[in-house]
């Protein structure tokens, strides 16, 4: 599995934190950026490059940070085909695979402490996709 990951500066330290729990997993990643929490930056030009990074099939999944996750969510969300949903507990990151398939989650590092997070990482890259009525509820959603 091919994880697409990126932060603005306010979630530079938790994405590095996630990509070396990851990598220590086997897990292939890509990181977009940002490259140090010393300069600010616009947080839609990284959640563009991920969702298209995922609508491109250069990955499966995608993971963004920011101060709360709220920016890269709606940011993500822009990109027809990006189901990305900001997540800050373990219950709602299985429930968001298996009932929404959300190919991005988006975390708040100002909101999140580091082993919740990776805790919610963990759950969600292990949780699969439901089907069955979930499926009809999202075509719904791909035809607002």
């Amino acid at each position: 599995m091919k994880i697409a990951i990126a932060s603005d500066h306010g979630g530079y330290e938790l994405k590095q934190a996630i990509i070396s729990h990851l990598s220590d997993k086997g897990f292939e990643i890509s990181d977009f950026g940002v490259d140090t929490s010393a300069v600010s930056v616009d947080y839609p030009h990284y959640a563009k490059k991920v969702a298209h990074a995922i609508i491109n099939n250069e990955a499966t999944s995608g993971i963004l940070v920011c101060g709360t996750g709220i920016g890269m969510s709606i940011a993500a969300n822009k990109v027809p085909g990006i189901r990305a949903a900001v997540v800050g507990d373990v219950f709602s990151a299985r429930a968001t695979k298996e009932h929404n398939n959300a190919n991005i989650i988006c975390l708040g590092q100002r909101v999140l402490g580091e082993g919740t997070a990776l805790m919610i990482v963990d759950e969600w890259l292990s949780s699969d996709f439901l089907g069955d009525r979930h499926q009809t509820r999202i075509d719904l959603i791909e035809e607002v």
